[in-house]
């Protein structure tokens, strides 16, 4: 009865991980559709309001600016964080969907996480070419 028991427990822990592997598995939320996407107009608003306290013209963690375009297009320290016409590509849309937990942006506690729609919009701007 007692191996009966470790066994069915066992069984049980196995299925868990699997399912938790399975439900954990992070995925880019998909680009918007919308036609047009522009930095001034559609994606500094939410680069001001999520990542220029660290990556601004004061603050440049990981030697990454996002507060104009043309810094935004600049290698960090990592190298180019968005790869025009590329977005499932771009660090930097890997980092803000958080697909990896040590390089999510904003780091936990840092601030509020960008939401489905944002990450959308930063996709389809840096697809339309990151103009």
């Amino acid at each position: 009865m007692k191996r009966f028991t470790i066994a069915l427990s066992l069984c049980a822990g196995l299925a868990l991980a699997s399912s938790v592997s399975a439900a954990g598995k992070k995925e880019l939320p998909p680009a918007a559709k919308k036609a047009g996407v522009t930095f001034d107009k559609d994606i500094k608003p939410i680069f001001e309001k999520s990542c220029v306290e660290c990556h601004g013209e004061k603050k440049q963690k990981g030697k990454l600016r996002l507060d104009t375009l043309a810094n935004t297009l600049k290698a960090s320290e990592n190298g180019k964080s968005v790869i025009p016409g590329k977005s499932a590509d771009s660090s930097l849309v890997k980092a803000v969907a958080r697909l990896v937990e040590d390089d999510a942006m904003p780091p936990e506690g840092k601030g509020k996480p960008l939401t489905a729609e944002q990450i959308g919009l930063i996709r389809a701007w840096i697809d339309q070419g990151a103009k």
